[in-house]
This record gives C-alpha cells, structure tokens and sequence, in this order.
C-alpha cells in the first residue's frame, strides 16, 4: 500500500457534551449550549478549508449518563460535515456494554465512523491507528498495540490519554509514553484528555504529538483552550504544519489586582467596561491591597456592573484592607460603641483578615449601603 497525496484534517477532543456546568452558577445553561453551538462552528470551519476529515480523539460526552435526545442532537449535527469523521471513546465515555456508543452506533450515520477496536483504518491519505478506551482508569498506553510498520504510508495515531510529562500536571490514566510517536513512526498522534492546546515537538523541532485541548472552554485553569487544530502534511515523514483555530464561544477570565492608591478602582470599573462581548465572559475578579472609605461606593457600582453586564461574575474582595492612614473609617462613623468597634477593627486589620472584612462591612452597614 502506497500513498502519494497530502493530507488535510481537523483535530478536535474533549467536547464533553452533557456536562452540568454547574461551577458556572446561571450561566451552567448556556455553557452547555455553547458546546453544541461549538460543533456548527467545527462543522463550518472544515467545510470552509475542504479539509479530508476530522479526527475527534476522545471524551464526546461528559459521561454515559447524556439523554437520548442529545445522543441523537449530536449525532444529527455529526451527520452534517462535508467529510468523514473518525472518533474514539475516551475515559469519560469509554466503550462499554449498555453505554452511550452502544446507543449512538445504532442510530448515527454510517458518514461517521466510530472505532471501537485497535486496528488500522484507511483514511484519504494514508493510515489511521484509532486507540479506543475501554474503562475509566487504566495504567495501559493504549498506543502500544501500533506496530513500528515502514513509512510508505502518512500514519495518523489517534489516542486519549495522559502524557507523563512535567508540563502536563493532573491525575494520570492511561499513560501514553512522551516518544508514542516517534516508537511507533507516526507521522502525527492526535491527543485527547488535556484541555489545553498543547504542541509537542521532538528533537529535530517537528510537532509530531499534540493536545487539541476542548473547543469550548469549561473553566478559568484551562489558558490554552477554544481551538481546534488544522494539520497538513505532505508525505509520509515530513512534518506536519499545524495551525490553531479559535472556534470557543466563551472567554473564562480571571482578573487579579492589587489596589495600591485612590483613583485605582475607577480606573478598574473604566477596564472591565471596555471588555469585548461580555455577555460571553465569564469572570473572576480577585481584588487585593488597600481600600479607602471615600470609594465605598465605587465597590457597589462594581458589584452591579459585574451582576449586570457579564455572562457570570464573581468578586472576591476578601483581601482588600482597610488603607491603614484613611481616618474617614473612623471619622465618618457615628461616635460612641460603633466608632470604637471599626477603632479596634482598623487596628486589627492589617494581621487579620476577618478583622478587615469585619470593618469594611460594618462601614457600609452604618453608611446605609453606600458612601
């Protein structure tokens, strides 16, 4: 078998289909929907580049709970690319009896090709080694079966799993030896299970093993996630050239500042209102260092903007401390108990934490919620 022309295709994993979402409070809604949006944006972007096929390496679904109307609303949509798509079960919905493939391969178009065993496949081009899972967790690399055949042929290798590698921190299942590719000659290995687009060149700088990462992001840890990657190759042994393409609807942003002299929060409120397509942002707001008396109000229009202009919001002011030479925390308290308590909170707050958010609370409460 001999193949001669180059090949084009789209590596995408991780679309966990099904997830609840639920760390994304109101939003959890339209989290999981984007997911389903994501898929049209796929599905246009191959038909676009006319791309030989789309390779989908692992963990389609959260898990083998999903309803059988979205079995069938994601098969529906699978149905509609103008190539063929290969995929693979990952840990999450691994290949079992009574799971969700089972349900899926009697209704989905035979357009799609689910692989279920751990045997070459012939694809426009060349060769794929499809590396399905079968349980949960496992200390196999489920890669090891692919023979070191001659380079006649482009050979795609098509696996989920975990590299053991410093870069890549979390729970490991299913080991994938960092040199899988190069051990077995493939021309490239496309990774599922990392969310983040990871590339990983090998010593004669060719990217020959690489994480997709999920196309549409889940959570603020995961920087490098939203994409797809478009791969080209040649011939068999030539590198391939890989390009990443942002499809993710949502941006899941985590803000971190430290607050230092007045003015600082307003320059901040002026920030966030400048954002692009809020109502697509996610956002995590960690405020630290000093905060003045007179800008107790400003904290309350920031509040309200990030109730009323994000997608979802979360503040975390639970580092901020009272400016330790502002006297207006004293100065503008009523005499008497209640200016001797904030006194001694004031006091209290540069060691300890509850003692300042005691103090900022308080302020607010005798001011009537606003300053």
């Amino acid at each position: 078998m001999c193949y001669f022309h180059p090949m084009r295709f789209l590596h995408t994993a991780d679309w966990q289909i099904g997830m609840k979402a639920a760390h994304a409070g109101a939003a959890a809604q339209k989290v999981r929907d984007a997911r389903l949006e994501t898929i049209r944006r796929i599905q246009a972007l191959a038909r676009d580049e006319r791309l030989d096929f789309v390779l989908i390496a692992g963990d389609t679904f959260e898990d083998h709970g999903v309803s059988g109307a979205l079995i069938t609303q994601v098969g529906d949509l699978l149905a509609g690319f103008d190539c063929p798509v290969y995929l693979i079960p990952g840990n999450h919905d691994p290949f079992v009896a009574g799971g969700v493939w089972e349900r899926a391969s009697r209704q989905w178009s035979r357009r799609v090709h689910l692989l279920f065993e751990r045997r070459p496949v012939e694809i426009p081009g060349g060769l794929l080694y499809p590396c399905p899972l079968f349980e949960r967790w496992s200390n196999e690399d489920p890669t090891a079966w692919i023979p070191p055949e001659p380079l006649d042929a482009i050979r795609i290798g098509l696996a989920h799993g975990s590299l053991a590698l410093p870069i890549l921190e979390g729970e490991r299942h299913h080991p994938i030896h960092p040199e899988a590719a190069e051990r077995a000659r493939l021309d490239y290995l496309a990774l599922g299970d990392w969310h983040s687009v990871k590339l990983l060149p090998i010593g004669d700088g060719a990217v020959r093993t690489a994480y997709s990462g999920t196309p549409e992001p889940s959570s603020f840890s995961e920087s490098e996630s939203g994409f797809v990657l478009l791969v080209e190759i040649d011939r068999a042994g030539a590198p391939p050239r890989i390009e990443q393409r942002r499809v993710g609807q949502l941006h899941w942003l985590t803000l971190k500042e430290e607050l230092s002299a007045r003015g600082e929060l307003d320059r901040l409120i002026a920030r966030l209102e400048a954002l692009p397509e809020p109502e697509r942002t996610l956002l995590r707001l960690e405020l630290s260092g000093l905060f003045f008396a007179a800008e107790s109000a400003r904290l309350d229009k920031l509040e309200t903007l990030l109730a009323s202009r994000f997608l979802d919001a979360k503040l975390d002011a639970g580092r901020l401390v009272p400016a330790p030479d502002d006297d207006a925390w004293i100065e503008n308290l009523p005499a008497g108990a209640i200016r001797e308590a904030a006194r001694r909170l004031r006091n209290a707050a540069p060691r300890d934490a509850a003692a300042a958010r005691a103090l900022l609370e308080l302020y607010r409460i005798a001011q009537g919620g606003d300053a």
